[in-house]
C-alpha cells in the first residue's frame, strides 16, 4: 500500500467530481480520467481494519472475482493517506450499465440471465450483502458483473440454502428493486434453479418478493 502525501493526494484529486460523500467527508471520487478513487475510513480505534485495511480488502475480492471469471472492477493502486486518516483504492470501473440505471427495466431476458448469474455467484461460494441492482452492471459485451465490492465473503464450497435465501433478502431490501423484478420474477426463478424440487423458489417468491 503505497503511502500518499497531503501534496499528492490533492494533485490525484484535482478536478475530481465527489460522487458520493457523508458526513465524514468524501467516499467515492470520479477523477478526471475516468478512473475512481474510493476512501474508507476507519470506524473505530480498536477494528480488523487496522490490521486489514478496507481498501486491501476491496483489491483482494476484485482479485477473486477475476479468478472465478466475475467481471468487476481492475485495480490501479492502494494508498494510506495519513494527513486525512484514509486509505484508499484507485481503480478503473466495470463498463456497462447498472440494472437500476437501465431506462428499459429487467425484461424476461434479462431476469432470465440475472437468475443465472446469481446461481452462478451463490455455487462459487461468493456472499455479497451489497447485491442489489445498483451493483450488479450489464456491460456492452452482455455479461453481468459487480461493482462496489467492499462486503463480501468468499466461502470455500457453494452457499448452503440458509445463506443463499439471505442473500436474497439483502438484495431485497430496497422496494424499487423489488417492483423490477416481480414483473419478471417466473424468468428470474427459471435463470436460477437450485436445485431440483427445492423450496427455494417458492420461498423467494413468498417471503422476499412479494
Amino acid at each position: 500500500m503505497k503511502k500518499l502525501s497531503k501534496e499528492d493526494y490533492l494533485t490525484l484529486r484535482e478536478g475530481a467530481e465527489v460522487v458520493e460523500s457523508d458526513g465524514h467527508g468524501d467516499k467515492v471520487l470520479l477523477l478526471p480520467d475516468g478512473s475512481y478513487l474510493k476512501l474508507f475510513r476507519r470506524k473505530r480505534l480498536l477494528s480488523t481494519a487496522l490490521f486489514s485495511p478496507y481498501a486491501k480488502r476491496f483489491a483482494k475480492n476484485a482479485s477473486k472475482l477475476a479468478m472465478l471469471n466475475i467481471p468487476t472492477v481492475s485495480i490501479i493502486n492502494l494508498f494510506r493517506i495519513p494527513s486525512i486518516e484514509r486509505t484508499a483504492v484507485h481503480y478503473n470501473p466495470l463498463a456497462g450499465a447498472t440494472l437500476r440505471g437501465m431506462k428499459n427495466g429487467i425484461d424476461n431476458t434479462l431476469a432470465l440471465k440475472l437468475g443465472k448469474f446469481i446461481r452462478q455467484l451463490h455455487d462459487k461460494g461468493i456472499y455479497f450483502r451489497s447485491l442489489h441492482f445498483g451493483n450488479i452492471v450489464l456491460t456492452p459485451d452482455n455479461q453481468l458483473g459487480l461493482i462496489d465490492i467492499s462486503d463480501m465473503k468468499f466461502f470455500y464450497s457453494s452457499l448452503s440454502l440458509k445463506l443463499r435465501l439471505r442473500n436474497f433478502k439483502h438484495s431485497a431490501r430496497y422496494q424499487n428493486d423489488r417492483d423490477i423484478l416481480k414483473k419478471s420474477i417466473n424468468a428470474f426463478n427459471q435463470g436460477y434453479q437450485f436445485i431440483e424440487k427445492s423450496p427455494i423458489t417458492e420461498q423467494i417468491l413468498r417471503t422476499i418478493y412479494t
